[in-house]
């Protein structure tokens, strides 16, 4: 069974495995950035970092720490370029993400939002993960790269596939995450080949027609780069958001007061969703790959070897944030790198934001409060996300 390049993927560090560490696995982060700066794992043959600045100049070094490192899947994507191709490509699709078309964006997403909870308005109880966290990122990125909206569930499915997690280290675990994300490329495969046919053939207002028309260097894309492009979008453009905002608003209802302050005060409400950014990251984690031997804090790294920047760990370092174990609203200056940094920070974030913003805000005007309904919250499974499966919320309404 060939899983050692799959071994950072989707083995979860020791440390943290069980339901309460998932959920809240933030003093653990805490605990391990000040024992070591950096540690090897030999159980998942990586390197692990903790330290803002230490995860900050691994990002901005492309050359020595490359975004080619082994993945589950084998599609070209631009998340795992280095330059110059990564230059061109990244220029490429920034036509989609400009200011302008972000904005034009506006008016869906808040229709969205409010078609959403209209239908869930009348209930007491609803699910905040099923019924508008994952529903409205996964509906906006479909309308961007021209996938029929019908086909969301069979999208969100396979997109969740992709970023999960073993449950343990053993063989069969490893083995049965691997089989999961290879269907899941597979049929995400099937399906963007039928819609790039599609779009060939009838060419329609939409980022995948845009990219079927690109040249890079007076070449078109090829299938794969196109099957990439498609499939990067796609699982950066919901899993992200889908968490960001089902995080804010678990927030929310475990700080009653951060609640009542944005109530009272919407214009708080981009200070709410940066701040969830920095202290409920929806990505966790980063993986580069040496390109040349190196050495980081004191510890010798081969070229070859797996890294994995931590995040969530970078966003409490007290060398960076004060106080960064409280939420703060008031947080005068918020450099987390929930969106990565350097030369793959994420296109998507503006949209993301966006969303974010308009989601809690029409929420919050919806309902006078929200409440936890859950008696136990179940963590996603997965290595990279922090996020949880479901949130049923109670709500009443003004």
């Amino acid at each position: 069974m060939k899983v050692k390049e799959n071994y950072v993927n989707v083995i979860p560090m020791k440390e943290i495995r069980s339901t309460d560490d998932l959920l809240f696995p933030f003093p653990i982060y805490n605990e391990l950035r000040a024992q070591d700066d950096i540690r090897y794992d030999e159980t998942r043959k990586c390197w692990d970092l903790f330290r803002y600045a230490d995860i900050q100049s691994v990002l901005k070094q492309p050359k020595v720490f490359s975004s080619q490192r082994g993945r589950s899947t084998s599609k070209t994507s631009i998340l795992t370029m280095d330059p110059p191709k990564h230059t061109k490509m990244r220029a490429l699709v920034n036509k989609a993400f400009t200011p302008k078309a972000i904005k034009q964006l506006e008016e869906k997403i808040k229709d969205l939002t409010h078609d959403l909870l209209k239908q869930v308005r009348d209930q007491r109880t609803f699910d905040i993960v099923q019924d508008l966290a994952a529903p409205l990122p996964v509906m906006i990125i479909a309308e961007l790269l021209g996938a029929e909206v019908k086909d969301r569930e069979l999208i969100k499915k396979h997109s969740d596939a992709l970023v999960a997690g073993a449950k343990d280290e053993s063989k069969e675990a490893i083995q049965a995450v691997v089989d999961m994300q290879k269907r899941a490329e597979e049929e995400l495969s099937d399906y963007f080949s039928r819609l790039i046919e599609k779009r060939k053939e009838t060419p329609a207002d939409d980022l995948i027609s845009l990219l079927i028309q690109a040249e890079i260097d007076g070449e078109r894309l090829t299938e794969n780069e196109l099957l990439g492009f498609c499939i990067l979008l796609l699982v950066a453009g919901n899993e992200t958001t889908t968490n960001l905002i089902t995080n804010a608003v678990r927030l929310l209802t475990e700080k009653p007061d951060i609640a009542e302050s944005v109530r009272h005060d919407p214009s708080l409400i981009p200070q709410l969703t940066e701040e969830t950014l920095r202290y409920y990251p929806p990505v966790q984690a980063i993986g580069r790959i040496a390109a040349e031997d190196v050495e980081i804090a004191g510890s010798r790294i081969e070229k070859g070897d797996y890294l994995i920047s931590w995040i969530a760990s970078a966003n409490r370092d007290e060398r960076k944030f004060d106080d960064p174990d409280t939420f703060r609203l008031d947080r005068k200056s918020n450099p987390h790198m929930s969106f990565g940094f350097g030369i793959h920070f994420c296109l998507g974030a503006p949209l993301a934001r966006l969303e974010s913003n308009i989601a809690l805000e029409i929420l919050l005007r919806a309902f006078k409060e929200i409440t936890s309904a859950a008696d136990r919250l179940k963590p996603i499974q997965s290595t990279f996300v922090f996020g949880v499966k479901e949130f049923p919320v109670q709500v009443t309404c003004f």
